[in-house]
């Protein structure tokens, strides 16, 4: 459903997205970056419109710790949903076909969505996932907003990148009970890799934690480009310097989409660990088997 977006503004015969640290400047008949927010004229006037509002990709009854959430009620379920688009072009994306691509949706009304979520069996809320959920955020308020308007025991969750701005960010926040972000590497691996910026999303972290949102974030450590001792000591020193107890999760790269190296090798992990272990009180490794964990945890 196309509907009139938020934060834009007009800059003579185009409009200016503001959501993200993107700020698209977006001429008429084109969209941002983010593939899914259009500038479109209506009665001789340009306006800025968001392209998947209710359309829905994915759908899934998942644990929390899949997303992964391990210290925000890791025993529990919860419905989670996605659309398409996303505000990063990652050569190393997973989940490509919705983030790169117009995928297959279906539309549902946000009072349609508030129902299933309070209703749905076995779930303690509502995720919005597997794309970036941020460029989804007019559905993504509406929707969390009146959940919580109409039972605040349900938990509100969102898997993202963290590549918001400040205004948006602590507008949805007062709704969002959880995040996890991805906090991908250095400022030169953000720009050669994902066409992004590393300090948007530490900011965004920041304020999360500082609005007292649950806060976990998570690496997806590759092998000659994120492992370096630099990069994961200056990752691990940020983190600290927000709070020592938020949780991070290590996860292991396997080859996909634009990116074709080796998976991510076993001491490059046991390496991240250990770093990460000096300077935080909790941190997991994903994508590994038992017998790697034990090696890495020796």
């Amino acid at each position: 459903m196309k509907k009139e977006a938020l934060f834009f503004k007009i800059e003579n015969d185009k409009v200016r997205c503001s959501l993200c640290p993107h700020n698209c400047l977006i001429p008429k008949n084109q969209k941002g970056i983010c593939g899914v927010r259009e500038c479109s004229e209506v009665d001789n006037q340009l306006k800025l419109f968001t392209i998947n509002y209710g359309e829905i990709t994915s759908v899934s009854l998942d644990p929390l710790k899949k997303k992964p959430l391990y210290h925000f009620y890791p025993d529990n379920n919860i419905l989670s949903i996605g659309t398409f688009g996303c505000n990063f072009k990652c050569s190393f994306c997973q989940n490509y076909s919705i983030s790169q691509h117009r995928a297959d949706s279906k539309y549902v009304a946000v009072e349609d969505m508030v129902n299933i979520t309070l209703n749905q069996k076995d779930s303690i809320g509502l995720a919005f996932t597997y794309n970036e959920p941020s460029i989804w955020f007019e559905y993504v308020y509406d929707v969390a907003k009146e959940v919580k308007r109409k039972n605040k025991e349900h938990k509100i969750v969102l898997v993202t990148n963290g590549y918001i701005n400040e205004e948006p960010l602590r507008q949805l926040l007062p709704y969002v009970d959880a995040i996890n972000v991805d906090l991908k590497g250095d400022d030169e691996f953000y720009r050669r890799l994902c066409q992004g910026t590393l300090e948007p999303v530490k900011n965004s972290i920041k304020i999360a934690h500082s609005m007292g949102c649950h806060v976990e974030v998570t690496t997806l450590v590759i092998s000659g480009e994120n492992s370096s001792n630099e990069t994961l000591i200056s990752l691990g020193d940020f983190i600290a310097s927000v709070d020592r107890k938020i949780v991070f999760h290590i996860s292991r790269y396997f080859p996909g989409y634009h990116l074709n190296r080796p998976m991510t090798d076993i001491n490059d992990l046991k390496n991240t660990y250990r770093l990460l272990k000096n300077k935080l009180e909790y941190v997991y490794v994903g994508n590994v088997s038992s017998e790697e964990m034990a090696y890495i945890d020796n």
